[in-house]
């Protein structure tokens, strides 16, 4: 029978770690007007509440606003994923800018929010001196309405840190706004335009002003922006010019080989500070693979780096390999998920992981490495050296019988507390050599991810008794 059911697809998986708990943490949970009641009295005294997907509409932000207003300990607020619309946003505000007020991160994505929202928004960025992050993601502010934000930072009394405007249905026209808001706003430190159509021009006009711009930002998102390579050499100028720059995400841009040796001028910059680079998705092959090399084995500030959904292949695999044995490489996160990796990388990645110590987040997954891939992996991920905490290998054509070997690993690597085998051909003989292991003592597995993998509902019943036996242990499934 069908053991495991259908999760979240592989694209979605790193969504899987929760982020900070919060004091008052519910989601995805249908307020009955009694449950309502009693979570008020609880909200009198927390510091951090998240309310997300619970299905939440104008008529509870009346009571929240009353909270924000009684409550001066609520620093964090959020609220994603609920059906607030613009009059819960009127009814929020009002506790917002009650002096009492000392919230500080407040979270409104996909709120049903327009721009009717952001003259009340702007309001409280002018007032409200706490408030230093705010995101308001996947709402349809547009263009007019995020210049009335950028009125609101523009006010000296605003000391917003981090904004985040993801799916907002900003264009080209938003950019003057935002670097005139950079101009004046020295405190920003995390900016998130993701997922509006901004194109090359109106990002060169951006990173212009970035370059010129007081403000010492460190974070920078623009994934799916319509960026070619065309705006490379602007983004290679704030890489530069910016050392407090330290995230940069320019994923789902068609900016191919050329566009990367652009960008890689600004990142080898002595100047150049970056620490977690996003690439995923950029139209780039093995050709690309000599600069990349080339950084990851000298720019030692950089940590982690996401290569997802790049035709890299195996000749490009071998070269980051032989930059990740570089004693300069101080690279702990490689994400190489859709490279078009086959088996033929995996005795040059193996002789990595065992040379690396750093190394400490290795996501493979949807590469054909096969049984006898992951076999010469598991060499390398045996050595002393490797100290590798999570490994993904989510639909990798594995079957059983690799699951041996792995077993050997996870009951041997006690630094090895994560691993997904995913949509992977494992079946009942595979998943119980995988509980062996578990049951193992020095196994120290927290987290095993096995969607879409069928079982049976006696090895259905041993994964439950090992997770009720190992309560620091979840089997996501």
């Amino acid at each position: 029978m069908a053991g495991v059911h259908a999760g979240v697809g592989p694209s979605l998986q790193e969504d899987i770690k929760s982020t900070v708990k919060m004091e008052l943490d519910i989601q995805c949970e249908e307020m009955s007007p009694s449950r309502w009641a009693e979570l008020l009295s609880t909200m009198k005294s927390c510091k951090s509440i998240r309310l997300d997907d619970c299905n939440l509409s104008s008529s509870n932000c009346e009571d929240l606003s009353s909270i924000i207003n009684t409550n001066p300990s609520l620093t964090e607020l959020k609220l994603n994923n609920n059906e607030l619309g613009d009059a819960g946003i009127e009814y929020l505000c009002k506790g917002l800018l009650t002096p009492s007020c000392s919230l500080q991160k407040l979270w409104l994505q996909n709120c049903n929010l327009t721009s009717a929202s952001c003259e009340t928004l702007r309001s409280v960025l002018s007032a409200q001196l706490s408030l230093t992050e705010l995101h308001v993601g996947d709402n349809k502010l547009g263009t007019a309405g995020v210049k009335v934000l950028c009125q609101g930072m523009m006010n000296p009394n605003c000391k917003l840190q981090k904004l985040q405007l993801e799916y907002c249905e900003l264009t080209a026209d938003i950019v003057e706004a935002l670097n005139a808001t950079l101009q004046s706003k020295p405190t920003l430190k995390e900016l998130s335009l993701s997922n509006n159509t901004l194109g090359d021009t109106a990002v060169k006009q951006l990173c212009r002003g970035l370059v010129e711009a007081s403000c010492n930002l460190e974070l920078l998102h623009l994934e799916n922006c319509g960026i070619t390579s065309d705006s490379c050499r602007e983004i290679s100028a704030v890489l530069s010019n910016k050392s407090s720059l330290i995230d940069l995400s320019v994923g789902d841009n068609k900016i191919g080989d050329s566009g990367l040796a652009l960008l890689c001028q600004g990142l080898m910059h002595p100047n150049c500070k970056i620490q977690k680079l996003w690439l995923w998705d950029c139209d780039l092959t093995s050709a690309s693979c000599k600069d990349l090399s080339r950084l990851i084995s000298t720019k030692e500030t950089l940590t982690e780096i996401s290569l997802i959904d790049n035709n890299l292949r195996d000749l490009g695999m071998e070269m980051l390999c032989q930059a990740l044995k570089d004693p300069r490489s101080k690279l702990q996160e490689l994400w190489i998920r859709e490279c078009g990796l086959t088996t033929a990388c995996c005795k040059a990645l193996s002789s990595a992981v065992s040379v690396n110590k750093h190394l400490k987040v290795l996501h493979m997954g949807e590469n054909k490495l096969g049984d006898a891939g992951v076999e010469l992996m598991c060499e390398g991920l045996l050595h002393p050296n490797c100290n590798i905490q999570s490994l993904w290998l989510g639909n990798c054509d594995l079957t059983a019988a690799c699951c041996a070997t792995l077993a050997t690993v996870m009951a041997t690597k006690q630094c090895l507390t994560e691993l997904d085998l995913s949509y992977n051909s494992l079946e009942d003989e595979g998943i119980r050599k995988i509980c062996e292991a578990l049951r193992n003592p020095s196994c120290n597995m927290q987290q095993l991810i096995l969607y879409d993998i069928f079982w049976s509902s006696e090895v259905d019943d041993e994964l439950r008794a090992l997770e009720e036996s190992k309560p620091e242990m979840k089997i996501i499934s």
